[in-house]
């Protein structure tokens, strides 16, 4: 929920751009968080490791190219962000820019093409599980930006959620029911149909400029999506391993879910506070252009 829109504002970046103001302005809605999301992908596969490393390791031996990529993406996004607002030239903003662009779309789309392949193994499953992460992102980053810009930026993010919306359902309509149908449980079923409302309850919500609500049904969507892949993978997580057989010992497992009930609740609290005190939307830069093209201003300098 918090990467993934991340990752939609960078591939929406030269969509909703007319300007380096305009740049400005979409990468300050995730100037003050993008590093924060980003831990908790992180935190997600360090956890793995410790929790399922049977799993672990035939995932990351099975599909070491496409997680290689993932990685290798991440990486490029966050220099590009980092570096946008140090660099003198416009060829190297324009670098940095291809950078998070790139570095956006790839972890999207390659993550859905993962577990797409995952589960049913075909390259048809692989592209389809491919375009719905992707366009999910996509959507749900446009809601941000439409939630968090004012003028331009805002209208052109709402016209880009609409068309996200049109890859998305679809997408959605034919992924959904048959992961539900073919390896969920009866509540997968539940979920499934939640994720599809929800994600034509966004789009529509954000086109009436109800951008708080669109972003709580996108977000909906994203959890009940995730809810229905994992109910999925429950019997089986890989091929030929069970969910005892890929699992730590009970020790393990104890000691990392007290390790989580003490941690979680003050990361979460942390996290909340650093949204609210960059709630307020980001406008377009009203001064001059400054002496870097490729500065990125924060939610409180906006």
């Amino acid at each position: 929920m918090l990467e993934g829109f991340d990752f939609g504002v960078g591939a929406l970046l030269p969509l909703l751009s007319r300007s380096q103001a305009d740049r400005r302005q979409v990468l300050g809605t995730i100037g003050p968080v993008w590093d924060g999301n980003e831990v908790w992908l992180i935190t997600a596969i360090g956890a793995m490791f410790a929790a399922f490393p049977a799993w672990y390791s035939g995932l990351l031996s099975g599909y070491y190219l496409p997680l290689f990529l993932v990685i290798a993406g991440l990486v490029v996004r966050g220099v590009g962000l980092e570096w946008r607002g140090k660099v003198r030239s416009r060829r190297e903003v324009a670098l940095c820019d291809a950078g998070i662009v790139t570095g956006s779309v790839l972890p999207a789309f390659l993550w859905g093409a993962v577990f797409g392949n995952l589960l049913y193994g075909t390259p048809l499953a692989t592209v389809l599980g491919g375009a719905l992460s992707l366009s999910v992102a996509v959507l749900h980053g446009a809601v941000f930006v439409a939630l968090k810009t004012t003028g331009p930026v805002r209208d052109r993010a709402r016209r880009a959620a609409a068309l996200a919306a049109a890859g998305a359902v679809p997408a959605a309509v034919v992924a959904l029911p048959s992961i539900a149908g073919d390896h969920g449980r009866a509540w997968t079923w539940g979920v499934a149909l939640l994720a599809m409302a929800a994600l034509s309850a966004g789009a529509a919500l954000s086109w009436r400029r109800r951008e708080g609500w669109a972003f709580v049904a996108t977000a909906t969507a994203i959890a009940a999506t995730t809810a229905a892949l994992f109910g999925a993978l429950w019997a089986a997580p890989l091929p030929g391993l069970t969910l005892a057989e890929a699992a730590s010992a009970p020790y393990t497992l104890r000691v990392l879910t007290w390790i989580g009930l003490v941690a979680l609740p003050g990361v979460i609290a942390y996290q909340a506070w650093t949204y609210w005190v960059f709630r307020r939307r980001v406008s377009a830069p009203a001064q001059p252009a400054p002496e870097s093209p490729g500065q990125v201003l924060t939610g409180r300098q906006a």
